[in-house]
């Protein structure tokens, strides 16, 4: 039994690969919603849908001096002859247009509920109405002088247009939003002004660059203001490229209340934000305990943005406090730009700042000769009807004659006068009073100015420089209506430098800034006493325990200590035991090996430079901020060889360093010979044949050499007087002067 074959197919019926099929109406699908709706056009900056709303408004002669109507009735003019998609997709568009918050340079003029930026949607569109801006008339100006082309709708009874003239860079003026099928357009608003000058520099220099442009447009310009934190490499990166993103901060000032109280308020967020939904997050993070620095928030707006923000206590930093939010919440967002758009109308691509621009730019030119050329229709045709009027006025009598008495006058005219169709046609079409009150002088005239403007029109065609000057003159005076000293075209977002927040500790920012009194004893116990103590003598120590050394800090301080084994530990200030008991013992905060003690204890002064060194005579300058670390095992600072120990850690701040051995040899160097390192075993201070060093200080020659005495008293050797003791570093040096102190220590 042989394999049953498939059934023929119908007759009239073909095979179709349903894969192909498929494949071919996918693409077209994709294609028409890429040209169709989602990308706007390189040349005005529109898509359709805001394209046909705009040209429906001015069907309906909706000029921003005319009265407002109904955004039903332009909802549904524009749904019943240019956009079938739904009237709702067309409603939301118009509201957006409409917004300023949504567009830099709104195109609609609303009146009723169009929303607002808490998020809350508009009224519905029958009790809304609407017409249009002076900007979106800006954009249409010349639609009726032949300045762009005209399609058929979707239905084929009447014309739209393909592009507008847009006598604004629009662009990039309003920016745009879009998602299509395997691709997606968002381009950031711009200042107006701005780009005027951008596109006057590329008027006079064709060839400019993205980079070069940024001169002109230093960044976005958003409708709800804000700040840009990226760097200028960045933002030159993101115009050369057409893909990139900014981050964008909300501004905020500092408030003063009474009694040293404070709070935050901000009055510009990041755009494209929903304030409401905004507030609903940050009150998120404080039920969740995310932000230990905020105590409440609270929305005060009315006509403009403000949001109260209100710290846990006054110690806060408000710079630490908003830093934090900037991390959690869309306070800081960022804005993506992908410049995709359709170029010439037919071709999606990814275009850069000066592309762009270009593309707009090419566009007026077109549209300028398409109006001269309009405009030199109009003249030849005015002139030829001219030429003729002025025959009819030295014959007037003999017109009006065979007007009224022949039976065929149009033929009789033409061939008595010599006058063409046009002519004879404009005469007949005239009112006989009209012709009776014709003026030689007035016709003359009128012929005259006209073949004068025949004139610059044919030369402005003929000459591509008188183009570009004639653009570029257009363009000043955008600028002139739209500039930084308008309300409208003053420019909102500005630009700074974010600060470093990758070291901010939110927990340290919480402690209140206090001044304290680091007291260490002999056997490495340690507190903090309240305010600035300057006579301890009336501290008690534990057993026979002794002051080792106190001195001044803050709560907010860092406490460096370092070990005699060359490890370097860091302890915060805020967590000292306080004064009231023995203190604790160091050993407890810090992880110091056993068998070793502490060499010193001192406060972390940011920039400040240390002048290290071992018992075996070796040392290095190290900087402070390389010495403090993060962890309970410390850091370590100076290499040592068995048995070599710390010596001494001392102020770098000098020019010469005085080093005194073991032996009681003393001799003074240059600083600048010691190099500088963040760690390591150093190099050789002093020589020796028996013993090490015993103590070395940083200090300026010019004001002596200073020491105190077993009896505190203060000695001072003058430079003149030091010149026995000057060499290089690694020599051995010699007895020091009369009066050093038999502990061979300077302090």
């Amino acid at each position: 039994m042989g394999k049953a074959s498939p059934p023929p197919p119908p007759l009239g019926e073909d095979n179709v690969n349903l894969k192909d099929a498929l494949e071919e109406r996918y693409l077209a699908y994709a294609l028409s919603t890429i040209m169709g709706r989602a990308l706007p056009d390189a040349r005005d900056g529109l898509k359709p849908v805001h394209r046909r709303i705009l040209y429906g408004m001015n069907i309906l002669k909706l000029d921003p001096g005319s009265t407002f109507k109904k955004s039903a009735k332009i909802v549904g003019d524009v749904m019943g002859s240019f956009h079938p998609h739904g009237d709702q997709a067309i409603y939301d568009a118009l509201v957006r247009l409409a917004q300023d918050f949504s567009s830099r340079y709104p195109l609609v003029d609303g009146q009723g509920n169009f929303g607002n930026i808490d998020g809350d949607s508009a009224a519905a569109y029958r009790y809304t109405e609407a017409r249009m801006t002076e900007v979106a008339r800006l954009l249409l100006e010349g639609i009726g002088e032949d300045a762009i082309d005209f399609r058929e709708n979707y239905s084929g009874d009447q014309k739209e247009p393909i592009v507008l003239p847009s006598a604004l860079p629009h662009l990039l003026a309003n920016g745009a939003q879009g998602i299509a099928v395997g691709m997606a357009t968002s381009i950031p608003p711009h200042n107006l002004a701005e780009l005027c000058d951008a596109a006057l520099y590329l008027i006079a220099h064709r060839d400019a660059t993205a980079e070069q442009l940024l001169t002109f447009v230093p960044g976005p310009d958003f409708p709800t203001g804000g700040i840009i934190v990226d760097s200028r490499a960045v933002i030159a990166e993101t115009y050369k490229t057409g893909r990139g993103s900014f981050r964008v901060r909300a501004r905020w000032t500092k408030e003063e209340g009474g009694r040293g109280t404070w709070v935050v308020v901000v009055t510009e967020i990041p755009y494209m934000v929903q304030k409401s939904r905004l507030i609903e997050k940050i009150a998120e993070l404080l039920n969740e305990k995310k932000l230990p620095l905020v105590a409440d928030i609270r929305d005060e707006s009315a006509e403009d943005v403000r949001v109260v923000i209100e710290p846990r206590n006054r110690a806060v930093d408000p710079a630490v406090m908003m830093e934090s939010l900037f991390r959690l919440s869309e306070l800081e967002s960022r804005f993506p730009m992908n410049m995709n758009v359709l170029v010439d109308g037919v071709v999606p691509r990814v275009v850069a700042l000066d592309e762009a621009l270009r593309q707009w730019l090419d566009h007026r030119r077109t549209v300028l000769q398409r109006r001269s050329r309009h405009r030199l229709d109009e003249i030849e045709h005015r002139l030829e009807v001219l030429a003729g009027m002025l025959i009819v006025f030295l014959n007037l009598d003999e017109v009006i004659r065979i007007i009224r008495e022949e039976d065929e006058p149009k033929d009789v005219l033409k061939a008595r006068f010599a006058l063409s169709e046009v002519q004879v046609n404009y005469v007949l079409d005239t009112r006989l009073r009209s012709l009776r009150r014709l003026e030689e002088m007035q016709l003359r005239k009128e012929h005259d100015e006209l073949t004068k403007e025949k004139a610059e029109i044919e030369s402005l065609l003929a000459d591509e420089g008188k183009q570009w000057r004639t653009i570029a003159g257009q363009i000043r005076e955008l600028k002139k209506k739209y500039g930084p000293e308008t309300k409208l075209g003053k420019r909102r977002t500005t630009f700074e430098q974010a600060p470093e927040t990758a070291a901010v500790d939110l927990a340290e920012a919480m402690i209140e800034r206090e001044p304290i009194t680091v007291v260490v004893t002999e056997k490495g116990w340690i507190r903090a006493l309240k305010g600035n103590v300057t006579d301890t003598s009336a501290l008690q120590y534990k057993g026979d325990d002794s002051l080792k050394i106190s001195f001044f800090a803050e709560t907010t301080s860092k406490i460096l200590v370092l070990a005699t084994n060359g490890k370097i530990f860091t302890l915060d200030a805020s967590k000292l035991p306080g004064g009231r008991g023995h203190g604790e013992p160091i050993r407890l905060m810090a992880e110091i090996d056993e068998g070793e003690d502490v060499a010193a204890v001192f406060p972390y002064a940011p920039g400040t430079k240390m002048l290290v060194a071992s018992t075996d005579g070796r040392g290095f300058v190290a900087p402070q901020d390389d010495m403090v670390g993060g962890t309970r095992k410390g850091k370590l600072l100076l290499n040592l060889d068995a048995p070599a120990k710390v010596a001494t850690i001392a102020s770098a701040a000098g020019d010469h360093v005085a080093i005194v051995g073991e032996n009681r040899k003393l001799l003074v160097f240059p600083l600048d010979q010691l190099p500088e390192m963040a760690r390591g075993k150093g190099v050789r201070l002093q020589r020796y044949k028996d013993g090490g060093l015993s103590d070395a200080k940083a200090f300026t020659l010019a004001d002596g050499l200073t020491w105190k005495d077993t009896s505190d008293r203060t000695w001072t050797v003058a430079a003149a007087d030091l010149k026995d003791w000057i060499g290089n570093r690694a020599e051995a040096g010699r007895l020091p002067p009369k009066g050093f102190p038999k502990n061979n220590k300077f302090a």
